[in-house]
C-alpha cells in the first residue's frame, strides 16, 4: 500500500536565505518533477515553491521518505548538514492535515492569506501537465480545494483581507502615512504585484510605475492603475524619482543592486528611499540595507505586522482548525478503505474460483448422466466445505493459542452466535 508524505522547508523552519536555495523556480519544476518521481519507491509527486515554503508532496512505497530527502539535497546541490535540521516530514494522516493547513492559509507567514491556495493549485495543475499525478494525490488536492472553499465562507478568516501583498502596502502606509504624495516603482508583474498595484491604487498614490522583463505582461495589469510601464533595462533613468519600490519578480538573480540604489539616493540628495523585496530569491541586494537613507525589508521582516493581523484572525483559525480535523478525518477513513477494499475484492475473486471451479466438476457428472439430486448435494457440500475450510481453520488454532481477541473478531466477523 502507497503512504502520503510530505517533506519540505519553511519560514518556521529556515532562514530565506537557505530558502533561496531550496526553492524551485518555474524553468526547473518540469525536471524536477521528472527527477522526483523517478526516485525509487516514489509513485506520485507535486513541488509546491514559493517565497515562503517549498514543500514535496509524494505518494510513496515503505521506506521510500528517506530516498526523498537525499534526492532534494542532491538535486539542489546543498549538504545534508544544511538542509537536514530545516527539513520536515509527514505521513499520511499528518500530510494530509498539513495540505490542507497549508491551502486554507493557516500555515502562512500571514495567518489565512488567500494568496496560497491559488499557488497550491498552479502546483498541482503543474504536476498534472508533467503526468506525475495520478489518483491518490489528484483526490487529496481536490479535496483540500474544497477544505479551503469551507475555511473561507464559513469562517471569517479572510475577513480582513491580508496577504503578503497586503502586508507590504501596510508597511509603506505606517512608514509614509499618507501614500497620496509617494511614487511607486513595482518590480515584476506577477500575482503578487497585481494584488499589491489594486492596495495601492485605493490608497491613491501619487504616481505608479511597472517593470517587467516583457512590457506585454506589465500593461495588461498597469492600465487598470493609470500606471507607467517600463522594461527592467529603465529602471536605473526612474529610480531617482521613486519613494517606493516593491519588488517580486521569478528572476534568480538580483535586479537591484547597491551601487544602482546608491546612484539613486545621490540623484535624490539623499531624500530617504523605502524598499520591500517580497522575492525569493531576493530581488534586491542585500547590501542595499547598508546604505544609510534606504530602508530594505524582506518577507522575514514583516513578521510584526503579521503578528497583528494574527491577533484579529485567532478564533476563525480555531473554527477553520476544526473543519480541517474533521475534513482530514473524512479522507483518512476512504483512505484506509483503500487497503481494505483490495482485500474485499481478493476474498471474492477467491470465493468466486472455488464457485466456478466446483460448478464445473458438477455440470461435467451431469453431463456424464448422473443422478442430478446426487450431484448437486455433493456441490453443496464440497463448495460448503471449500468456503469455510479458512476460517474454520483460523477459529481452530485461535482456540488452540487461547488467542481471546482473534476469536472474538473471528466470531464478530463470521456472525456467529456466542451462545452457540
Amino acid at each position: 500500500m502507497h503512504h502520503l508524505f510530505v517533506l519540505g522547508v519553511n519560514h518556521k523552519t529556515a532562514s530565506l536565505s537557505l530558502r533561496e536555495r531550496v526553492a524551485f523556480g518555474p524553468e526547473r519544476i518540469d525536471d524536477a518533477l521528472t527527477a522526483l518521481t523517478s526516485v525509487p519507491g516514489v509513485r506520485e509527486g507535486v513541488i509546491l515553491s514559493t517565497c515562503n515554503r517549498t514543500e514535496l508532496y509524494c505518494a510513496v512505497d515503505s521506506g521510500a521518505s528517506e530516498e526523498v530527502a537525499l534526492w532534494l539535497s542532491r538535486f539542489q546541490h546543498l549538504s545534508d548538514d544544511e538542509l537536514q535540521p530545516a527539513l520536515y516530514q509527514m505521513q499520511d494522516a499528518e500530510a494530509v492535515r498539513h495540505l490542507m493547513r497549508v491551502a486554507a492559509g493557516l500555515d502562512s507567514l500571514v495567518l489565512g492569506e488567500p494568496q496560497i491556495l491559488g499557488q497550491v493549485k498552479q502546483a498541482l495543475d503543474t504536476a498534472s501537465k508533467q503526468g506525475s499525478v495520478k489518483g491518490l494525490l489528484n483526490r487529496l488536492f481536490q479535496r483540500t480545494f474544497s477544505v479551503a472553499k469551507r475555511v473561507r465562507t464559513e469562517t471569517e478568516i479572510g475577513a480582513y483581507g491580508v496577504s503578503v501583498a497586503y502586508v507590504a502596502v501596510t508597511l509603506a502606509r505606517q512608514i509614509f502615512g499618507d501614500l497620496s504624495q509617494v511614487k511607486v516603482l513595482l518590480i515584476g508583474a506577477g500575482e503578487t504585484i497585481e494584488l499589491v498595484g489594486q492596495h495601492l491604487y485605493g490608497q491613491s498614490v501619487s504616481q505608479m510605475t511597472v517593470a517587467n522583463r516583457t512590457l506585454l505582461r506589465a500593461q495588461a495589469i498597469a492600465g487598470a492603475w493609470q500606471a507607467d510601464v517600463i522594461t527592467l533595462n529603465e529602471i536605473p533613468q526612474v529610480l531617482p524619482d521613486v519613494d517606493l519600490v516593491i519588488s517580486s519578480t521569478a528572476s534568480p538573480l538580483p535586479i537591484l543592486g547597491k551601487g544602482m540604489v546608491e546612484r539613486a539616493l545621490k540623484q535624490r540628495r539623499n531624500k530617504p528611499m523605502l524598499l520591500i523585496d517580497i522575492a525569493v530569491p531576493r530581488d534586491i541586494e542585500e547590501e542595499v540595507g547598508e546604505l544609510s537613507d534606504a530602508y530594505l525589508y524582506t518577507v522575514d521582516d514583516l513578521q510584526s505586522i503579521v503578528a497583528e493581523n494574527q491577533r484579529h484572525r485567532e478564533h476563525a483559525a480555531r473554527q477553520a482548525e476544526q473543519i480541517v480535523q474533521d475534513e482530514r478525518e473524512q479522507f483518512m477513513n476512504w483512505f484506509r478503505s483503500l487497503s481494505a477494499q483490495t482485500q474485499v475484492r481478493t476474498y471474492r475473486q477467491q470465493a468466486d474460483a472455488i464457485r466456478q471451479e466446483q460448478l464445473s466438476q458438477a455440470l461435467r457428472k451431469l453431463e456424464q448422466g448422473e443422478d442430478a439430486a446426487a450431484v448437486l448435494a455433493e456441490f453443496s457440500e464440497r463448495l460448503t466445505n471449500k468456503l469455510i475450510h479458512a476460517p474454520t481453520e483460523a477459529l481452530r488454532q485461535a482456540g488452540e493459542a487461547g488467542d481471546k481477541t482473534s476469536l472474538s473478531l473471528l466470531s464478530q466477523a463470521l456472525q456467529l452466535d456466542e451462545k452457540n
